[in-house]
């Protein structure tokens, strides 16, 4: 169910730093440069350097799962894959559709003087272009992408998170967290940060919900409502 606006007020009222997600909450990554087709071309850059990809590996289409899966089978071939997988990133931001509302948020919660970190999965270079881009760097104080060769360090891992709020010396009674999956609230429980659930796909809602989100709305507009 969605947050009514008087939830939502409630929850940001303390807020002093808004952690928000970059894939779904600011915009899809891979519109244009389809997640099963990235996918595909890390599977084939393996090939082309003489690697085999491992077992499970071609019915994987999510990049980031499958860059998991490769650190987990062969930790020879993080780093390599890692890097491969942010240059294909970076292509895809190329042709990314921003989310409605998502800039929104971004310009609400600094004019209401509030700080904005993007905490994500995805790699830091790929989202700092997509925001140089967009002429979006003046409303974020900082990017946290996951540890280059590090898959680990992704979400629900708390550390980005925790880097965030340490790089801007805050605590987490004064952030929010804003991501659209289990793993997003899984991180900010982890923080000690509450997260809202942003359900941009049906069925989402229940688990955002499931996981703890303290609410649950299907439109960033209303978030940059709140916050303004």
């Amino acid at each position: 169910m969605t947050a009514t606006p008087q939830q939502l007020a409630d929850v940001l009222r303390p807020v002093k730093h808004v952690l928000l997600d970059f894939d779904g909450p600011v915009c899809s990554v891979f519109a244009g440069l389809p997640a099963a087709e990235v996918a595909r071309r890390l599977r084939e850059g393996l090939l082309a350097s003489g690697e085999q990809a491992p077992v499970g590996a071609e019915e994987e289409n999510d990049p980031l799962a499958l860059l998991r899966l490769i650190a987990d089978a062969r930790p020879d071939l993080t780093k390599s894959t890692d890097a491969a997988l942010a240059v294909l990133e970076t292509e895809a931001v190329r042709g990314a559709r921003p989310t409605s509302g998502g800039e929104s948020v971004l310009r609400a919660a600094v004019l209401s003087g509030r700080l904005v970190s993007v905490v994500s999965n995805n790699a830091r270079v790929a989202i700092e272009s997509y925001l140089a881009e967009h002429g979006l760097n003046d409303y974020v104080a900082g990017v946290f992408g996951r540890a280059l060769g590090d898959p680990s360090s992704m979400k629900p891992n708390p550390c980005l998170l925790l880097e965030a709020m340490e790089a801007a010396g805050t605590r987490p009674e004064h952030c929010i967290f804003i991501g659209d999956a289990a793993r997003d609230v899984e991180a900010g429980e982890a923080a000690g940060v509450p997260t809202i659930g942003y359900a941009n796909k049906p069925g989402k809602d229940t688990k955002l919900a499931a996981a703890g989100a303290v609410v649950i709305v299907d439109s960033m507009r209303i978030i940059a409502k709140a916050l303004a």
